[in-house]
Order: structure tokens, then C-alpha cells, then sequence
């Protein structure tokens, strides 16, 4: 599995950069439409909807509304009422965890509510992704600073968890994961954000004056954040019964699978760069 892992991460890292830095914004708007496309199939998934039917229709209105959105942002409209939404739904999200851990066998909402909870974490990671790096000054930078930090915080949760992972996190929600494993998520984490934004100030691609205090604490909320995403999804997999939420990615799964992290944070590293920028 971790040999797929890294193949998997090397064809998918220098494409997604690519898109963040070269590729026209129209191109990334469109490539991360696809992302949360394909998230919002395997989130029907999640729902219990089988059919190909159903979930079809459930795909097809995430598509719809993100065009909506595209329009929104293209005719000048705010990100900001979306991204608020967004973040304060990860706050319900940490209560829903917590009283699951309580109590496993509470029921899940209704259908409905779990389709709105969907198009709210997906749209709201499409928005922040976008409208971070085309309304943004140094919006580039900004993607890329949030995509170094979730893909940091994976990579030495596994690998810190794998090795010195002792004392479970919450056996409930993912047996996996460690307390030990979260140490090393923020240590890499801020470590790679870090080596990122010093390369940044001494090459000239990252904005001057940012307070390197409100950076280091926008870096571990995000990072934070970003767990209770990967947290999130484990939960939800684990009321399905089912162990990854497709799989489209060798190595890991589903594309909600890798992008649980990314969920979460975007929203919150969005609102963060409009209050420290």
C-alpha cells in the first residue's frame, strides 16, 4: 500500500502545482469543479444511496451548484458568506464527533441533512480554493501554502503513527490513529509551512509583512482542523460500514479519502489570509 501511496502522490503533487501556479484560473476553477464532483459521488455513497440513479442526481446538483457559484464569483459576487458558512459547519462538526464517541449508536440525520452537510463541505472547499487564488493577493502562494500544510500534516501523521503510535486518538471513531500520530501531523505540518514560507520571502513569491505569530497560529488551526476532517470522514465511513469511500486513488482510496483534510482546512485557511493579509 505505501508504494502505491507515493506513486499515486508523485503523478498527482506536480500536476496539482502546475494547475495552482501555471495553469489558467479558469483551468484550476474547472480541475477543482472536478474534484468536488467526484467527492460529491462518493459522498452520495456515504448517504446509503445506491443506486446509480440517485446518485447521479446527487452528483449532477453538486455540479450545479459550484457552476453557480463560478458565476457568482466571475460577476464580482463574495466568497465570504459561503467560507463562514463552511467553517462554522467543521465547529458542528468537532460537536457531532464528540457525541458520537459518547454514543456510537446515535442515529445519523435524516437524508436530507446529510445531503445539505455534503453540498455545504463541498462547495465551501471549491469556493476557498478559488476564490483564494484568483481574488487574493498572493493567491497562489496561499493555495499552495494550505496544500504543503494538509499534505505535510498526512504525511507525518502516518509515518509518526506507524512508528511510535501508541496511545489511540478515538478507538471509535479511527482505531488507527494515534495520539503520537498527531504530534507528528502538526511537527511536519508547520515544518514543511515553514521551509515553504522562508523559501518564499528569500525568492520573492510570498507577501511581505505577514506576521510570522498569526502565521504559525493560522498553521496549526488549519493543520487542527484538517485532522477533524480526516476524523470526519472516518466517522461517516465507519456508520456506512465500509472502509474507503471508493477507489479511484491506489494507494488511497477514495478522492474523499484524500481530501478529507482538505475539506476542512480550506475554508478556515480562506478566512484566515483575509485577516492576517
Amino acid at each position: 500500500m505505501l508504494r502505491w501511496r507515493v506513486l499515486t502522490a508523485l503523478v498527482l503533487i506536480p500536476g496539482v502545482l502546475w494547475l495552482v501556479w501555471l495553469a489558467p484560473p479558469a483551468l484550476l476553477s474547472v480541475a477543482f469543479a472536478g474534484v468536488a464532483v467526484l467527492g460529491a459521488w462518493e459522498w452520495a455513497l456515504l448517504m446509503n444511496l445506491t443506486s446509480h440513479g440517485s446518485r447521479l442526481a446527487y452528483t449532477f446538483t453538486i455540479l450545479i451548484i459550484v457552476f453557480g457559484g463560478w458565476l457568482w464569483l466571475g460577476s464580482g459576487g463574495s466568497a465570504m458568506p459561503v467560507l463562514v458558512v463552511g467553517a462554522l459547519w467543521w465547529l458542528v462538526a468537532i460537536a457531532w464527533l464528540v457525541a458520537f464517541v459518547r454514543n456510537p449508536a446515535k442515529r445519523r440525520p435524516p437524508l436530507l441533512g446529510f445531503a445539505l452537510i455534503g453540498a455545504v463541505v463541498l462547495v465551501a472547499f471549491w469556493f476557498a480554493i478559488v476564490a483564494t487564488h484568483d481574488k487574493e493577493a498572493f493567491g497562489s502562494y496561499w493555495v499552495t501554502m494550505l496544500l504543503f500544510l494538509v499534505w505535510g500534516s498526512d504525511t507525518g501523521g502516518y509515518f509518526a503513527g506507524r512508528t511510535w503510535g501508541r496511545r489511540k486518538l478515538a478507538p471509535r471513531l479511527s482505531p488507527g490513529k494515534t495520539w503520537e500520530g498527531v504530534i507528528g501531523s502538526m511537527i511536519l505540518g508547520v515544518l514543511l509551512g515553514g521551509v515553504y514560507y522562508a523559501c518564499g520571502r528569500a525568492l520573492g513569491f510570498a507577501p511581505a509583512g505577514t506576521s510570522l505569530i498569526a502565521l504559525l497560529g493560522l498553521a496549526l488551526l488549519t493543520i487542527g482542523i484538517s485532522i477533524v476532517g480526516d476524523l470526519f470522514e472516518s466517522m461517516l465511513k465507519r456508520q456506512r460500514g465500509i472502509k474507503d469511500s471508493g477507489g479511484l486513488l491506489p494507494g488511497h482510496g477514495g478522492v474523499l479519502d484524500r481530501i478529507d483534510g482538505l475539506l476542512a482546512a480550506a475554508p478556515i485557511l480562506a478566512l484566515g489570509v483575509r485577516g492576517i493579509s
